[in-house]
């Protein structure tokens, strides 16, 4: 018997003649080698209740740490025995490294209090939109952010949020102030509420702004699910529809200036949804490319018959007539011409207050100390807000006589050798 079992399976015989007599235990109830565990359940307790209790240390750490915070613990769950206090302190960090062990991997379900950035996270749940777009409604929306801080990043300042759909072009702006996922969600439900149809698509870029659990939130806890998409990072033409929009709706209208007032966020605010957007949307007409193709080495495109955004969507077939009767009603009560004279009166009241910021380098820089204005050169100009130069942290511009040409070149001479 013992030759047949241990033919059949592939043991020895002396491993088959423990078998046969009980003394082998599989799986779960094999016995653990080594010698038996020195320490109770008590002394696992206070040791693990002290080991979470410090920021969960290593057996090296925590044998240090144990004498500095036994009696802190005696204190708030009672006195201990001498026994266990005195094997408490004398597990070695070895021994200490097992009894945590377990706890590091089935314990509260996270080692630290963050599990790192959530961005990093939700780039496996959002997938990676490229291509061109194939869709035939409304509601499929590209977004982008476009920052308002002169060409510098420090301090704090206005962004505008753009919104642009892809089968109309309608395009939405929001200002808002910095740039923050809570920001986001909330000029994004002002938005919401305004739009002719249902958002049924929303494609970001890989930004802190959109990739964070707030938008995560507010896009997949709702009964009516979005499709939430992104673009490749360092891709700017996988996004090519708002990013034409940032120019032509947000670049061209307020300029490369810095809009470091948090008032500015409130006319901003009423330019765009009063004035802007509304002759954007009902009154600029914009063509949609239909064909590119190559012959060559030339590269040709047809455009379509250019066509408003609010055209676009009556002509549309799954835009319902309700939706439709009301753009015609809106459209009727806006006159073109008196938009377009409230856009030039809103925006003289925001450059206004841009170029006193500007004015002020020390309210601009944020620098606290008060400094001395400089007299400007008799003749010259203001220069206007749209094109205003981004504010500069170093040191000042050289005057404009050191810049004239023909001048003689003023360059110190370098010692430093470089091998």
């Amino acid at each position: 018997m013992i030759d047949e079992v241990s033919d059949a399976l592939g043991w020895s015989r002396k491993h088959t003649i423990k078998a046969l007599n009980g003394k082998v235990s599989l799986g779960e109830g094999a016995g653990k080698r080594g010698s038996k565990p020195t320490y109770t359940e008590a002394e696992k307790e206070v040791v693990i209740g002290i080991w979470r209790c410090s920021e969960q240390p290593c057996g090296k750490r925590l044998k240090e740490t144990l004498p500095l915070w036994i009696e802190s613990y005696e204190r708030h769950h009672g006195k201990l025995d001498a026994e266990v206090r005195e094997r408490v302190l004398k597990c070695s960090a070895r021994q200490l490294d097992r009894m945590t062990a377990p706890h590091k991997v089935t314990g509260s379900g996270r080692l630290g209090r963050r599990t790192g950035r959530a961005s990093h996270r939700l780039k496996s749940i959002v997938p990676v939109c490229c291509g061109p777009w194939d869709v035939t409604e409304p509601g499929h929306m590209e977004a982008d952010t476009v920052a308002h801080g002169g060409g510098s990043s420090s301090g704090e300042f206005m962004h505008s949020l753009t919104l642009t759909d892809i089968q109309t072009g309608w395009t939405e702006l929001s200002a808002m102030w910095c740039n923050t996922g809570g920001g986001v969600c909330q000029n994004l439900t002002k938005i919401e509420s305004r739009l002719p149809f249902e958002l049924r698509t929303f494609d970001c870029d890989n930004g802190s702004e959109f990739l964070n659990e707030a938008l995560e939130y507010y896009l997949l806890s709702r009964t009516r699910k979005i499709r939430w998409t992104r673009s490749r990072p360092y891709k700017k033409n996988d996004q090519a529809h708002v990013e034409q929009k940032n120019f032509t709706h947000v670049r061209q209208l307020l300029g490369y200036g810095r809009y470091g007032d948090i008032d500015l966020v409130e006319l901003v605010n009423d330019l765009y949804e009063n004035a802007w957007l509304p002759l954007r949307n009902y009154f600029t007409p914009a063509m949609k490319l239909v064909e590119k193709k190559r012959e060559g080495a030339r590269l040709k495109k047809r455009y379509d018959k250019p066509k408003t955004p609010c055209e676009r969507l009556l002509e549309n077939r799954n835009v319902d007539e309700e939706s439709k009767e009301k753009l015609r009603q809106q459209r009727s009560k806006l006159d073109p011409i008196k938009l377009s004279e409230m856009v030039e009166s809103k925006l003289q009241s925001i450059f206004e207050i841009v170029e006193r910021l500007e004015a002020d380098p020390a309210e601009e820089r944020g620098i606290g100390g008060q400094e001395e204005p400089r007299e400007a050169p008799v003749g010259a100009g203001r220069i206007p807000a749209s094109v205003a130069d981004a504010p500069c942290a170093g040191k000042r511009p050289a005057p404009t006589e050191k810049l004239a040409k023909g001048g003689k070149k003023n360059q110190k001479r370098n010692r430093m050798r470089v091998s």
